[in-house]
């Protein structure tokens, strides 16, 4: 029997369904309540079921694949293509069942602990982010009363006090008491992100594989859980080069009648992913005595930014190689062109 192909547009209270059925030809797109999406899809034959990876994707995917059928997602941009009309619920749904269809890479579906992995990791960088935030509005709020000092969390603390006892005998004390809230407050959020990097590596303990990666060197506790959890299946990327490709570390392309020029790496797939992988090959390149042949040889023809990303590249496809493989790090590893 051939099977179904539906597409699903999600959304928090109606879903839209559309589906052609392969016997008759009917068309169906339908709406369907939240309460009754999984009781639409129960006592179905397994279908093909293809859905933009969006917020509460996973969720369904995960339910779905329970029930029996094959869940396909995409990213939003790939379906973008094929809705050439009117936005409607409708043509949204429409435009998912076509992009079913076609043959391109898949999101992996992801289980919940990977994602709670992933939320602890969202949840830090908010954090880190608020602190930044923070750290920046108490130097730019005391340059306007001409106390200027270094850049960096250091700096503040080393001149904020100094700072504010000269600022009292000029300032309304509600201000410095209120400034000197705003710089305890760091301390707050330092214990906070503190917290989360303990969750994550009593995770990594308990984890195989991202103890495994954690040893590569550039490879540390945030880099190798948000792998791991980012990359969902080793095998559903047919090497490590489509890895690499999928987290945006190859150049872009243009050209036309045979003449191809590379641009730019492309920045396609997880931007924090690709963030901490550029991240951890910098610290190689300058805080490595021998790096390697190969990064000397590329920082001869090569500039310095160039090989950090070549470097990147060379630890997304370490890690693929060795969760889809299954085999320990070996730094004297030297890989083989299969015959």
């Amino acid at each position: 029997m051939t099977q179904t192909i539906v597409g699903v547009d999600i959304a928090k209270n109606v879903m839209q369904v559309h589906w052609v059925d392969p016997e008759t030809g009917e068309i169906v797109n339908r709406p369907v309540k939240r309460a009754a999406f999984l009781e639409y899809f129960a006592n179905r034959h397994p279908c093909l079921i293809g859905m933009e990876s969006c917020s509460g994707s996973q969720h369904w995917a995960r339910r779905l694949i329970e029930m029996g059928h094959q869940v396909k997602l995409m990213p939003a941009k790939f379906v973008k293509a094929f809705n050439i009309r009117n936005k409607n619920d409708a043509a949204d749904a429409r435009a998912i069942w076509m992009a079913t269809r076609m043959d391109s890479k898949e999101v992996a579906v992801k289980t919940e602990a990977q994602q709670a992995v992933l939320a602890l990791h969202r949840m830090r960088q908010q954090l880190v982010k608020f602190r930044t935030m923070q750290i920046n509005s108490l130097r730019g709020l005391l340059t306007e009363y001409g106390e200027v000092m270094g850049v960096g969390r250091t700096a503040l603390d080393r001149a904020v006090v100094g700072i504010l006892e000269r600022l009292s005998g000029r300032l309304p004390a509600i201000l410095i008491d209120t400034l000197r809230e705003q710089w305890k407050g760091l301390d707050d959020l330092d214990r906070q992100i503190g917290q989360i990097e303990r969750r994550l590596n009593e995770w990594m303990k308990g984890d195989q594989s991202a103890k495994a990666i954690s040893v590569i060197p550039g490879v540390g506790l945030l880099t190798a859980t948000a792998a791991v959890a980012t990359m969902g299946r080793a095998k559903a990327f047919k090497s490590g080069r489509e890895f690499a490709a999928w987290l945006g570390l190859v150049p872009g392309q243009t050209g036309s009648g045979g003449k191809i020029e590379l641009q730019g790496i492309s920045k396609r797939g997880d931007t924090y992913l690709r963030t901490l992988l550029v991240h951890g090959a910098r610290s190689i390149i300058y805080r490595v005595k021998e790096p390697g042949p190969w990064v000397a040889q590329m920082k001869q023809r090569r500039p310095l930014n160039v090989v950090i990303v070549a470097m990147a590249n060379k630890l997304a496809r370490i890690i693929w190689a060795m969760l889809a493989h299954q085999r320990p790090y070996r730094k004297d590893h030297e890989s083989v062109r299969p015959t």
